[in-house]
């Protein structure tokens, strides 16, 4: 779902993602899920994380 969101648009380049918290409320999905989640965005270079900010959609997401 969020793939999507970043693909489609609804998430702009440099915008912050839902954080895990959110994520876990959001979708109603387990810690380490939302964890897993975040994981596997950032291997696919579609986010990137800023230490105490946050997680954002890269600048050219694939």
């Amino acid at each position: 779902m969020i793939r999507q969101r970043i693909k489609d648009g609804t998430y702009p380049p440099r915008t912050r993602v839902p954080s895990v918290l959110q994520l876990q409320e959001e979708f109603g999905i387990a810690g380490m899920t939302a964890h897993k989640v975040h994981r596997a965005l950032r291997a696919e270079g579609l986010i990137y994380t800023e230490p105490g900010l946050g997680s954002y959609v890269s600048k050219d997401p694939a």
